[in-house]
């Protein structure tokens, strides 16, 4: 296949030297994502009548939570590409981080901070959905700037160029591929604009939104899924991730029926949240 005149070029290196620091790409686009999820779950959240320190504790913990799933679930799928020393489980700056383990641990250990506080989980849920699709999708430029992850050959002219030392195996005459950070990033940014609007216009109880979200990335997911070409299991002719995307897309679904049928509790004023004030004894209290 012969370089397309019009490709997408990869950067050279992943890191920027900053004096005696070396700032990992990656990395950086994962903090950004982290900030813009909490900013944006932030906004929605307190428009509710939350707060922020709420939000900061929840984002605190669930990203710590993430973390530790992401790499659980990447040990679990992947073992065989976990360096053989006993620090092998641990290294997570060798890669290995799987999205499916660190959204559905960061979300958990969120949650429980949110219940610990008395607040609304799937009120909290909803408002951190937009943000978290937001979050996956800065959060592929870092796939970018590592030369990783990328799709088929293809010729398009927004082909991604990769170097031949990050082609795989039986690829190395592949000059170009698909980009699939960039499909994921646009796919991210759509579904992101697409859940607020849903927000405003229609009344959906929660948490319908986060249900939606997750119905929306797992339905991109399985597409991209096709594409990519990188070592990954296989079950019968699908990838493993692509058959986490549609049993999670299906519960994700039945999750949003369920929630839009249930019947939500009326909300119990600020004032009766308190002990109750003990009754003498001799006296009877009436109902009104």
């Amino acid at each position: 296949m012969t370089l397309s005149l019009a490709s997408i070029p990869s950067p050279s290196s992943g890191g920027v030297d900053v004096g005696p620091l070396v700032l990992h790409a990656y990395g950086v686009m994962l903090l950004l994502g982290i900030l813009a999820a909490i900013w944006l779950t932030g906004r929605r959240w307190t428009a509710q009548g939350g707060d922020w320190d709420l939000v900061i504790r929840a984002a605190m913990w669930g990203v710590v939570g993430g973390i530790v799933g992401a790499r659980l679930y990447h040990l679990a799928t992947s073992w065989s590409e976990v360096p053989e020393e006993w620090w092998g489980p641990f290294a997570v700056w060798k890669g290995g981080l799987g999205v499916w383990g660190g959204i559905a641990a960061g979300v958990l250990v969120g949650a429980f901070v949110v219940r610990r506080a008395g607040e609304s989980v799937y009120g909290m849920m909803d408002a951190a959905a937009p943000g978290i699709l937001l979050a996956q999708g800065i959060g592929r430029i870092g796939n970018y700037f590592n030369q990783e992850l990328f799709g088929k050959p293809t010729d398009l002219p927004w082909a991604l160029e990769i170097d031949p030392a990050n082609r795989p195996t039986g690829y190395f005459r592949d000059p170009t591929f698909h980009p699939t950070f960039l499909y994921e990033l646009l796919w991210d940014v759509a579904g992101v604009l697409l859940l607020l609007w849903l927000s405003r216009r229609f009344r959906i109880k929660p948490p319908g939104i986060f249900c939606l979200y997750v119905a929306y990335y797992t339905f991109g997911r399985f597409f991209e899924e096709l594409l990519r070409i990188d070592p990954a299991h296989h079950i019968g002719p699908l990838r493993l991730n692509a058959w986490v995307s549609i049993v999670v897309f299906c519960l994700a679904v039945a999750g949003f029926v369920w929630s839009q049928r249930r019947e939500e509790r009326p909300a119990v004023p600020p004032e009766r949240k308190g002990p109750r004030m003990a009754i003498p004894k001799g006296r009877v209290r009436h109902g009104r």
